[in-house]
């Protein structure tokens, strides 16, 4: 644990006889409520300060829930506090929170009679006693609780570096995946989920996946995105509240995709005589025509290119080129897909033309993606400019690797460009931007006018 400014390292430590103890005195208030008044004093077992220190960070965060609930009251509250605060000390004792039933089901005898030993060195009836025995019920929780704690409490780090857009989405899918549970299943105690209850929500994605009779309505990955979700759900809130050893429901269940589709690329003569054509794009506004045209000669993610600032626009380096990378102002957070996402990408042809005329970026799309996509879309199908049904705006990125592809640029470049990853040691820059640039040019198309 972080020492707080001013905070004191060794605060509820006291050494006696060269091993260290965790004493701290019960809240006045709490004197009647907490059975350990008017002190609590815990051997912590060690000579050494760093683990003294480690292990009386775990003691006082058990009681600061634990007199935190007393002072809020609750049953519930108080029980789930109680339980906490023994998952604490078991680890602070080198043990796995368990139930007496679970360590008698589960436990080899040597564990056993390791916790035994434990127990006859703790005084009797104690909070730590009770923790090493397991006496302390699992508080039972619906799934829509746990997956409150899991959004609030577990996944708050995964969360730090994302727009509130992004945040939005994230929790959007994850909320479907338990919407869809609980209206299959119920909203269940996450201790009574059953396999049964697992197959029973399979099934319910079959039935949309592969239908007895009719058109499917979902692809396989939606499915595979529900469950994955559910079975992450179970596994982290478990692993929170320090439970080991529990099957998940939804172990093994996924669906096979033996196709995996992808949105076919735009031949290049289409974007030639079609796309860039005079007027083609007129309808559209001025920052969706030029990131349309970005697009075109980046091979970038409509993503990436519409959440660009005027800082990530480099037109007055010696190699115009735009930066994709994650946003960390505090007061505005963007992460990128993946690292290997991060990468500068020279600025060519229709591209450099859009983004000289639109330096400081795209503000009427700024963490608007799917806004930006479902319009382009649009425009796209009523214009007829989709060479076929199956294609969509996220096709022109599957056209810049193709046309890389056919102009004989290496492999490793193709994929810094795109912002794959690269499965193998990385040494050097990964080349200059003139280099890039120089590459790029071989596909770069007929000059354009963004104004057209």
């Amino acid at each position: 644990m972080a020492v707080r400014k001013g905070e004191d390292p060794d605060r509820y430590l006291h050494l006696r006889a060269g091993i260290y103890a965790y004493v701290r005195r019960v809240p006045k208030r709490l004197v009647g409520l907490d059975d350990r008044a008017p002190a609590v004093r815990i051997s912590l077992g060690t000579r050494d300060l760093s683990e003294a220190r480690a292990k009386r960070d775990i003691h006082e965060e058990a009681d600061n829930a634990l007199w935190a609930s007393m002072l809020a009251g609750g049953d519930s509250a108080q029980a789930d506090a109680r339980y906490k605060a023994a998952v604490a000390r078991a680890h602070a004792l080198g043990f796995s929170y368990r139930t007496t039933a679970e360590i008698l089901a589960s436990e080899s005898g040597a564990m056993i009679y390791e916790r035994l030993m434990t127990l006859s060195k703790l005084p009797v009836g104690g909070l730590e006693a009770a923790a090493v025995a397991g006496l302390e019920k699992h508080p039972r929780v619906r799934i829509s609780e746990a997956f409150t704690v899991y959004t609030e409490e577990i996944a708050a780090p995964e969360l730090t570096g994302k727009s509130d857009f992004q945040k939005f989405s994230w929790l959007k899918v994850k909320r479907r995946a338990l919407n869809n549970f609980i209206a299959v299943v119920g909203d269940k105690y996450i201790d009574e989920i059953s396999r049964q209850d697992a197959t029973a929500f399979y099934n319910y994605w079959l039935a949309r996946i592969a239908p007895k009779t009719g058109k499917a309505t979902h692809t396989a990955s939606s499915g595979n995105r529900d469950i994955g979700n559910l079975r992450k759900l179970l596994s982290e809130y478990h692993r929170y509240r320090g439970i080991d050893d529990v099957k998940n429901p939804f172990a093994g269940l996924s669906f096979s995709q033996k196709v995996k589709t992808s949105r076919p690329p735009f031949p290049t003569d289409w974007i030639i005589r079609r796309i860039l054509a005079p007027g083609a794009l007129s309808g559209l506004n001025d920052q969706a025509r030029a990131i349309v045209l970005t697009l075109i000669e980046t091979g970038a993610r409509p993503s990436e290119i519409c959440n660009l600032t005027a800082e990530m626009i480099r037109l007055n380096d010696d190699v115009a080129h735009i930066l994709i990378e994650p946003r960390s102002d505090p007061d505005d957070r963007r992460e990128i897909k993946t690292a290997s996402s991060i990468r500068a990408v020279p600025l060519v042809g229709v591209a450099l033309a859009a983004m000289q005329q639109h330096p400081q970026g795209f503000p009427r799309y700024k963490n608007k993606e799917y806004g930006l996509s479902a319009a382009l879309n649009k425009y796209f199908r009523e214009h007829k400019l989709f060479p076929s049904s199956r294609h969509k705006i996220y096709s022109f990125r599957h056209s810049f690797e193709d046309r890389m592809k056919e102009a004989g640029i290496d492999t490793e470049l193709r994929m810094m460009i795109m912002g794959h990853a690269i499965d193998r040691p990385q040494y050097g820059s990964g080349g200059s931007l003139a280099w890039k640039k120089a590459a790029l040019k071989t596909v770069e198309l007929f000059p354009f006018c963004a104004n057209s």
